[in-house]
């Protein structure tokens, strides 16, 4: 499988990388171990988990699952900010930093993190002490790569000023929510991204599963489904949207492709994405999504998907 730079100087990320956020939740040691398995088999290198997920246990399961390939793989994982009930005070984010990185590290059964990630921004600490102390962790080998993610472009702008001006590690890149369906990134985010010379990672690439078509307007979800389960996902389900799927579904048809392929392939042919993030509860999930990134579209298709998205 292909692989590109994450930002200047970052890691190399197999272009589509395996979200586990399904492990400890969806799935048990065992069932996240054969879909680690079936990523690899597939050429994904590229592993993002987070101390959020599965409560720690998707940490564990991923770090269990690698633990004989584990140089086979990039590991990217994420520590949450202070309590929101807790005041902040210097030094109180740093510690809280400090001390997820630690637990991580024991959670996934390793010595470094490969790629690690402010989950999301502290409202109230100045950005110096998320740079200072992620600077800490790279100095001491805990961590190769510092990123961040659900960051405004002002965020991303003035972090890269603050590392500069430090000369402290400044941050390789940013995942962020994007999709055919989800394009708000564009407007700010992405471009502040680029211009401080970082890689964009987007998630939900498929729009939580409505650009697989296994929805269809006007039909109860089918069972199990997250949009049955978890109705904050459904928020995408609207009637707008189900009309861009089936125009989107119709033009990749036309070409002899699934909508799943392009939308893979349309994220994928966006400048300073290094990597698509995919959740999957089956190792034959895992080995469709790994197939699904063979159409580049050209400038002239992208030009056309503008137009039905517009």
């Amino acid at each position: 499988m292909e692989t590109r730079e994450y930002g200047d100087g970052g890691p190399q990320l197999s272009v589509v990388g395996l979200g586990c956020n399904n492990f400890g939740m969806k799935l048990d040691a065992e069932g996240s171990r054969a879909v680690v398995a079936a990523a690899l088999d597939a050429g994904i290198t590229h592993f993002d988990t987070a101390e959020m997920y599965g409560e720690g246990k998707s940490e564990e399961f991923l770090g269990a699952a690698l633990a004989d390939r584990r140089d086979e793989a990039v590991i990217a994982t994420k520590y949450l900010p202070r309590p929101q009930d807790e005041p902040w005070t210097p030094g109180v984010l740093a510690t809280r930093i400090r001390e997820a990185c630690e637990s991580s590290l024991r959670r996934l059964g390793t010595d470094r993190i490969d790629v690690y990630y402010q989950h999301y921004p502290d409202p109230e600490a100045p950005v110096e002490e998320v740079v200072e102390t992620l600077d800490e962790l790279v100095r001491a080998g805990k961590v190769l790569h510092v990123a961040t993610s659900n960051v405004d472009a002002g965020r991303i702008t003035g972090s890269r000023q603050v590392a500069e001006k430090l000369g402290l590690t400044p941050f390789t890149g940013v995942q962020a929510e994007w999709n055919l369906l989800s394009r708000d990134v564009e407007a700010g985010v992405v471009p502040a991204a680029r211009a401080a010379g970082m890689g964009v990672v987007p998630y939900f690439p498929l729009a939580s599963g409505l650009l697989t078509g296994k929805y269809a307007a006007g039909q109860p979800y089918p069972e199990g489904s997250r949009f049955a389960l978890i109705p904050y996902f459904a928020q995408v389900a609207t009637e707008e949207n189900f009309r861009k799927v089936e125009q989107l579904t119709r033009f990749a048809a036309d070409r002899g492709r699934s909508i799943i392929e392009f939308a893979f392939g349309w994220l994928l042919a966006q400048d300073g994405v290094a990597s698509v993030i995919a959740g999957a509860t089956t190792p034959e999930q895992v080995a469709a999504n790994a197939a699904a990134i063979g159409w580049k579209p050209d400038a002239q298709e992208l030009a056309a998907v503008q137009d039905i998205l517009r």
